[in-house]
């Protein structure tokens, strides 16, 4: 799934990350991706590995990358 724009000034994106096995896990990753610029929501589900996260422009996913390799999980792509 590419970006997609759901209302103006803001850009939902679903990335999958792998390693997630529970509620600590997604904490982990939402605390990380929170933290980047422009992030003004983050919502990760263990169980399926996806992360959706809103923002104010698209992220760079090198950064992304950063922040849930920070977690101690791997970016496996977008959904």
């Amino acid at each position: 799934m590419t970006a997609q724009t759901d209302t103006p000034g803001s850009v939902t994106t679903v990335y999958k990350v792998s390693g997630m096995s529970c509620g600590h896990c997604e904490g982990a990753v939402s605390g990380e991706l929170s933290e980047l610029p422009g992030v003004t929501s983050v919502k990760a589900v263990a169980s399926t590995g996806e992360v959706t996260v809103v923002s104010t422009t698209a992220l760079d996913e090198e950064a992304v990358r950063a922040a849930v390799d920070e977690a101690g999980f791997e970016l496996a792509g977008r959904a």
